[in-house]
């Protein structure tokens, strides 16, 4: 947050609610066809030309979903983007636009605001996305950002969570536990802080971590990627709330049951070690952590020769007929049922602050 204390900082009194919109909103420019009308009206009015409309919105609350400790207001509002379309791109669909609503309490001045906002528009212009709509309160509880965010595709194209089959293929995209780790380091580095103040926080060695826990990237390249391999997945979710609840979703959805094997699941170097300095298995905090917005999805076995050597793509397991979701240990050794310990806004988790 702004903190120079010989800086002005403008409250955001001096503008109004409708002044403040047409400030900090006043420099982003439409990139897509099917935005007819966007921010200065009433409602904005999208042509959605032929395809069906993907739409999802996701709240992120201060001291439940971040903290403004060590989270850089610039990449809070990218990030914000970022957890907005991963869900319109696990549907298999191109995000188009996004309405953003925020509530702020007096604290804040302006220019915080517009720190927010420019992170905003650099995720616009990174996934060509229209901010075309939103609206600001005052909150007596903290920052509370909202985003709403709207794709198309054609009906053929969209992959729901459920439709996978038994002995389809599980794939991750990229790899994971990145964004769970570098959270263990923030917030061990906070705490440390608070203990003494006079102490410089200890990051070197850990910036892959950290990137991928305040600057994730949305994985809208996956949809390309397989329509190359002419590869349509049966099923598919964004790796937001844990590997193990995600694939607790598939298998509630799909009603199949899934077997993962933990020497297949997808992690940095940076990701092991970082677990053995914390003294944790990485892959119970790749099940059990979170955010990192990769995609996990099912192809049919059929498919197994287009995808295997592709960097992109790690297998880590198939779907099975009985109900059942286990882990299968490195070599081969115990078979552990998998339950959800991840991320849930309604019990008291820890995995995200």
């Amino acid at each position: 947050m702004l903190d120079d204390k010989n800086l002005y900082k403008t409250p955001i009194s001096e503008y109004g609610e409708f002044g403040l919109i047409k400030h900090l909103t006043e420099n982003f420019e439409n990139i897509n066809l099917s935005t007819s009308q966007s921010i200065g009206d009433d409602a904005s009015i999208l042509d959605a030309k032929n395809k069906k409309v993907v739409i999802s919105t996701d709240l992120l609350i201060e001291n439940v979903h971040f903290n403004l400790t060590y989270t850089p207001l610039k990449h809070l509002g990218y990030k914000s983007v970022v957890v907005g379309i991963s869900d319109i791109v696990a549907m298999n669909a191109i995000p188009e636009q996004i309405m953003v609503s925020i509530a702020i309490s007096n604290r804040f001045p302006v220019e915080a605001l517009e720190e927010i906002y420019s992170g905003i528009q650099a995720a616009c212009k990174r996934y060509r996305i229209d901010l075309v709509g939103g609206d600001t309160a005052s909150s007596n509880l903290g920052l509370v950002i909202n985003i709403t965010s709207i794709g198309y595709a054609d009906e053929s194209e969209i992959v729901y969570r459920k439709g996978a089959k038994a002995n389809d293929l599980l794939i991750a995209s990229g790899d994971l536990g990145g964004a769970y780790f570098g959270l263990q380091v923030l917030e061990r580095e906070n705490t440390a802080f608070k203990s003494n103040p006079n102490l410089q926080p200890d990051l070197a060695g850990y910036s892959y971590l950290l990137e991928r826990q305040l600057k994730p990237e949305a994985r809208t390249d996956i949809k390309t990627l397989l329509k190359e391999m002419n590869i349509l997945p049966t099923s598919m979710i964004d790796i937001s709330d844990g590997l193990a609840s995600e694939i607790l979703h598939l298998s509630d959805q799909s009603n199949v049951g899934f077997t993962i094997y933990e020497d297949k699941v997808p992690m940095d170097n940076q990701v092991i070690t970082t677990a053995e300095e914390f003294g944790i298995n990485p892959v119970t905090g790749i099940l059990n952590g979170g955010e990192d917005y990769e995609l996990l999805f099912t192809i049919s076995i059929n498919d197994l020769d287009k995808i295997k050597n592709n960097p992109n793509f790690s297998i880590i397991g198939h779907a099975t007929t009985e109900k059942n979701n286990v882990l299968i240990t490195k070599g081969n050794t115990e078979s552990i049922p998998l339950t959800a310990q991840g991320w849930d806004a309604y019990l008291k988790k820890k995995n995200k602050i």
